[in-house]
């Protein structure tokens, strides 16, 4: 698990939550049915006017990699590439046919089954750069999903708000109709301006760091599958790759400040 995204969920829920209970509230008073109806409701259809329903759907099955930490796969990675390229060395290309059914990434497959066919270098990396550009637009359409919703929701809150007061005018004759309008007035704004700043907008900041992680993977399987086709040798391979991995990390660090 993500130790990252879940100690900062519970960190964030648990301050609040200790903030209004010192203040003397409960946790009744911000359990609100009706602003959570208003809130949630109003951002999904309005993220959904925004964007196609597959992109959202897209956008939400990712959440699940916000929870999880990726796997520390890159080291191997590297060492199964340098293998890959160990064995082109010694008995050529055509020789990693053989591997192919072992590869679980399908971007690495589809890159070395090209060249096991014997795709030339140059339209080797014209065609997997057109299939890597094809998954990046989709990609990155999904993180704007959730920065959209973040957009939306402090809006969608006030307009809760402004449904609440509007109750408020029309019942001041009766003051439990007043406190429940006050009640779900101020709660919309809460639900709205929370969403946003403790879960859509962080949520999509932290997938695009994810997307650009895979995205640098992918460019690195690439690179390293050119050069296995023009016969570099798999030591230089190994430090090219080492030395792309540093300059990956440095990028995401800098994508993440």
């Amino acid at each position: 698990m993500d130790k990252a995204s879940i100690g900062g969920v519970l960190v964030a829920l648990t301050g609040i939550i200790a903030g209004l209970l010192l203040e003397g509230g409960n946790l009744g008073q911000i359990f609100q049915p009706t602003a959570a109806m208003i809130v949630f409701g109003g951002t999904i259809g309005a993220v959904l006017l925004q964007f196609p329903l597959k992109t959202v759907i897209d956008a939400f099955r990712r959440l699940a990699v916000l929870f999880v930490a990726p796997p520390m796969q890159d080291q191997r990675l590297v060492q199964q590439l340098v293998s890959f390229a160990n064995k082109a060395r010694r008995s050529g290309v055509v020789s990693l046919d053989a591997d192919l059914k072992m590869i679980d990434d399908p971007f690495l497959r589809q890159a070395l089954t090209l060249a096991v066919d014997g795709t030339e270098p140059t339209e080797l990396r014209r065609i997997m750069s057109v299939s890597m550009d094809s998954r990046s637009e989709g990609e990155e359409r999904q993180p704007a999903v959730f920065e959209s919703a973040g957009g939306f929701s402090p809006t969608i809150g006030i307009l809760g708000a402004v449904l609440g007061l509007i109750q408020v005018m029309q019942h001041l004759d009766n003051i439990q109709e007043v406190g429940k309008g006050i009640a779900v007035a101020f709660v919309a704004t809460i639900y709205g301006v929370g969403a946003a700043n403790l879960f859509f907008l962080p949520a999509a900041g932290k997938l695009r760091i994810r997307i650009r992680e895979e995205h640098l993977r992918r460019e690195m399987m690439l690179e390293s599958v050119i050069s296995i086709l023009e016969g570099m040798n798999p030591r230089m391979l190994e430090v090219k790759l080492s030395g792309y991995l540093e300059a990956s990390e440095r990028g995401i660090r800098e994508l993440a400040a």
